[in-house]
This record gives C-alpha cells, structure tokens and sequence, in this order.
C-alpha cells in the first residue's frame, strides 16, 4: 500500500458537487493498494499514520502525532498513486490491486483508523471527486508498506 499523507489546516472532499467528508486540522490521506497487499500492510500504515510525529511542538519542532494534537483524518483512495511514468508518456496502472480487492483493503484501512480515538471522514471509492486543501507547511509525506529495504 502506497499513502500520501498531507499535514493540512482543513481539507474537503466533494462529488458531484457536493461535500461528502470535511475536516478541519490534520492529515488527509490519499490511499492507494497494490496487488498483493494484505492486512498487514494496512495494519502497518494505520499504525504509521496515527504515530507520525508531524505536528509541531511548543518549540516549533515536528514532534506529536495527529492523535496528541486532537487533529482529523481526511482519507481519499487514489490508485494513481502506482502511476509508473517510466516508459512512454501515458501512465501504467499494472502494479495498481483491481477494484475489488482495492476496496476490500480501502475499507479495513479505514475501520481500523475509525476504531482510534481519532474522527475519520473519507472520500467515495472510484468515484471523481474534487479534493480541496489548505497544506500545513507545507508537509507531505510518501509512506509505503513496503518500501525498499523494509520486510
């Protein structure tokens, strides 16, 4: 699984036109599941995301967590995220998991964030949506389940 994790001031997510899931402070989180993740891998990055150390402290250091600073969680899936723009000029979604086990893993990420302590909005599975933000830093992070190096 592939995030892109947004430390943001506020962030909505519309479709057709109209909001389906708003948060003010926190992180919105575009999700992306390739073939042959597993639990685990969501299991992995739920962990991540709640842990993250991406707020500042009094200090102005980047030093709590989303759950320390009593922030939200925006999560959007987004299989672009396993775009491979290596060869040619259009996009290769190959390593991208199909629509079925994508929203089976999709919806366990988002239960096991939802059974924090933290309030969790979402966007609508494989559906247009407009993503609006106000990027807090600007922070943006790539986290991967399994990145390389990483068993």
């Amino acid at each position: 699984m592939r995030l892109v994790i947004q430390r943001v001031r506020e962030a909505r997510v519309d479709v057709d036109g109209r909001c389906c899931g708003s948060i003010a402070a926190g992180l919105l989180v575009l999700v992306a599941v390739a073939k042959g993740d597993t639990t685990g891998d969501a299991d992995y990055l739920v962990e991540k995301v709640l842990g993250l150390r991406i707020f500042p402290d009094q200090d102005g250091k980047m030093n709590h967590s989303v759950v320390e600073v009593g922030g939200s969680l925006l999560v959007v899936s987004n299989f672009t995220l396993y775009g491979d723009c290596g060869k040619g000029r259009r996009p290769s979604f190959d390593l991208a998991a199909g629509p079925e086990q994508a929203r089976s893993l999709y919806d366990y990420f988002v239960e096991r964030l939802r059974g924090s302590t933290v309030p969790v909005e979402t966007g609508v599975f494989q559906a247009a949506m407009e993503v609006h933000l106000v990027n807090d830093g600007p922070v943006t992070l790539l986290c991967e389940s399994r990145p390389t190096g990483r068993k």
